[in-house]
């Protein structure tokens, strides 16, 4: 697949939106302080904090599980997740080249947590509950030392491993009921857990910190207390707070030193940040982000600022001073079904996903107005001529249209479909709405300033509407369903005009510059050109090696096309010759949907993994003669 995409010429990438908040731990600072290191489906990003500049890490075959870096900052780690049956790959990379340097295969399924030892001599690295197992790795030879089951068969899962601070053959692992100090033998080869006396206490830990002279750990529970751990004896010291315990659990922990005492910063399931004293564990001081879950705590420097992870892909810059935060970043932590630019412009683009509508700048790659819709997913968007008004279409069978500046509802179709709002789109002069529905119907709505009504209903197709175009004038629609077939739409008399038939699951239909032919695309892969006339093709080409062709746009010349799909590639064609100009490789996931900018200046393609990326429209391409 990449090969594919290395013959070409390659697409600039100006900016990746997006982070998988999910990874526990999975937000770094590195240690020279300038760049966030986190990952998005199988690739590992590292941001300039200041610059922006997104250089990224592309290896893995799957999802990134897990990620660490060394003290120094010389090497990082990444685990991954695969299929059940399979072994899923740890790769240790080069920071500062970007290079693999060693391929790590033992575990099964998941890779649960990575460490690095002290000197960075080992790397620890802990299966998921499929594997059950704790290796440790010689980081210089890429050899596994040895390993050993991570808890006791009556124990439960191991989440977490941490090493100690001043020594390489000590290191930690926690989870379901079980705590364990783990001694390094290296001339036996052997690795000795000891188990920590608990007593009456059952704890399922999800986070570890380790002292920095190693004499206690601490540990975050689901319970929502913290344990100080003896880590010479290996016994409880304490735990606490004994009241006003952390709601949904402790799910990150970072150690600080305020004013030479020892502190604790915590992240709870409720989005609580809080500093707290070390033994007692009372808050000293507490915030709370927006309504998700913490699942990172990235120190800066000594911790004067701190980068906050949240389980729904969003990132809070934290002053410790004053212990206030703001948005540093936001992203979708789903799916993205479609993008959409306002006519003439190349400024802002919405996207569409689960749960919400988002509007970005595409210069400042920042979220600027966010729609809410708990517990839906809008499967489509499109926008007004005038820009007066976002269109999207729901899973709930409902067309939603809401102001762009506020974001406010102005009104709402309900029950347009009975299976699901799949496909919209609107006229040019913006009085009427097409929506294609999960049942194959068409709709045409007539648009008023505070409603809309039906004006007709056209049935043809069997299955799923994926894509609806209108032509300029108005007069002529085409619609491209899952059931292999692509039909072109007379709307004045509201009858098919064409219909076309192709053995595929149709994703995505355009009309050319001059709207005398149809270009089409799907899961057959192939690319086709057809005439609108008499529905005859004229052409047909392979878009892709891998899976199907999920997204196409043409510009507004006419004289270049974009396709996109299962095999995470953009590529850039010429629309007359039907070759391939430029190819865009950095998608981690399939891509769902693509959009070029009115003035030629970006390409965005969304992804199934949440990401955004946004490409630099090449600027000298040869056209046609």
């Amino acid at each position: 697949m990449e090969d594919e995409g290395l013959c070409d010429p390659q697409l600039e990438l100006s900016a990746i939106v997006g982070f998988n908040g999910t990874v526990p731990n999975g937000l770094i600072v590195h240690p020279d302080r300038q760049h966030l290191i986190f990952p998005l489906g199988n690739i590992v990003i590292k941001e300039d904090i200041v610059k922006h500049t997104q250089p990224f890490f592309k290896g893995h075959t799957d999802v990134v599980s897990c990620i660490a870096v060394s003290k120094s900052g010389k090497y990082l780690a990444s685990g991954q997740v695969t299929h059940m049956g399979f072994k899923a790959d740890v790769i240790i990379w080069n920071n500062e080249t970007r290079q693999l340097k060693h391929k790590l295969t033992l575990h099964k399924v998941k890779v649960e947590s990575l460490a690095f030892s002290a000197n960075e001599k080992y790397l620890v690295t802990l299966g998921g509950r499929d594997d059950g197992s704790v290796v440790v790795w010689n980081v210089a030879t890429g050899q596994a030392i040895c390993g050993s089951p991570a808890a006791v068969l009556s124990a439960g899962t191991t989440y977490c491993v941490t090493c100690a601070n001043t020594s390489d053959d000590k290191f930690v692992t926690g989870g379901n009921g079980t705590i364990r100090v783990w001694d390094l033998d290296l001339a036996n080869r052997k690795i000795r857990p000891a188990d920590i006396n608990m007593g009456q206490l059952k704890r399922r830990v999800t986070c570890i910190v380790m002292a920095k002279d190693d004499k206690f750990f601490y540990c975050g529970t689901t319970s929502g207390d913290i344990l100080k751990i003896n880590a010479e004896n290996r016994i409880l010291n304490s735990y606490g707070p004994a009241k006003g315990k952390f709601s949904l659990g402790v799910t990150a922990l970072a150690l600080l030193t305020i004013e030479n005492e020892t502190c604790l910063l915590v992240g709870a399931g409720d989005g609580e940040v809080a500093t707290v004293k070390d033994g007692s564990f009372k808050r000293i001081k507490s915030s709370k982000v927006n309504g998700a879950a913490v699942t990172s705590l990235a120190l800066r420097g000594q911790g004067h600022q701190f980068f906050v992870g949240t389980d729904c892909s969003e990132v809070y810059k934290f002053n410790m001073s004053n212990f206030t935060c703001e948005k540093e970043k936001s992203c979708h932590s789903s799916a993205v079904y479609d993008v959409v630019f306002p006519l003439g412009s190349s400024e802002l683009f919405a996207t569409c996903s689960k749960n919400d509508i988002r509007v970005w700048e595409t210069a400042g790659k920042k979220e600027l107005l966010r729609i809410t819709v708990p517990n839906m997913t809008c499967n489509a968007i499109d926008m007004r001529y005038d820009g007066g008004a976002i269109l999207s279409g729901w899973d709930d069978g409902k067309i939603r249209v809401f102001s762009p500046e506020s974001g406010k509802l102005m009104y709402e179709i309900k029950d347009a479909h009975n299976k699901g709002v799949s496909a919209l789109a609107v006229t040019s002069n913006g009085s009427r709405i097409i929506s294609g529905g999960g049942e194959g119907q068409l709709r045409v709505w007539d648009c008023h300033e505070k409603s809309a009504s039906l004006k007709t209903n056209m049935k043809e197709h069997k299955a799923a509407v994926k894509c609806i175009k209108v032509c300029k004038n108005d007069l002529e629609c085409v619609s491209a369903s899952l059931d292999g077939t692509c039909i072109i739409w007379d709307l004045v008399r509201f009858v098919r005009h064409q219909v076309i038939f192709a053995n595929t699951l149709f994703m995505c239909v355009n009309y050319s510059a001059d709207e005398s032919q149809i270009i089409t695309s799907g899961s057959d892969r192939k690319i086709g050109y057809w005439t609108v006339y008499d529905g005859s093709q004229i052409r047909e080409l392979e878009g892709s090696k891998l899976g199907s062709v999920n997204g196409m746009d043409i510009s507004g010349d006419g004289e270049h096309f974009v396709t996109a799909g299962d095999d995470k590639l953009v590529k850039l064609w010429n629309y007359h010759k039907g070759e391939v100009v430029c190819v865009g490789v950095g998608h981690s996931g399939a891509i769902t949907r693509l959009k070029m900018c009115p003035n030629l200046r970006h390409i965005v393609s969304t992804s199934d993994d949440g990401g955004i990326l946004i490409w630099h429209y090449p600027e000298c391409i040869p056209k046609t003669d």
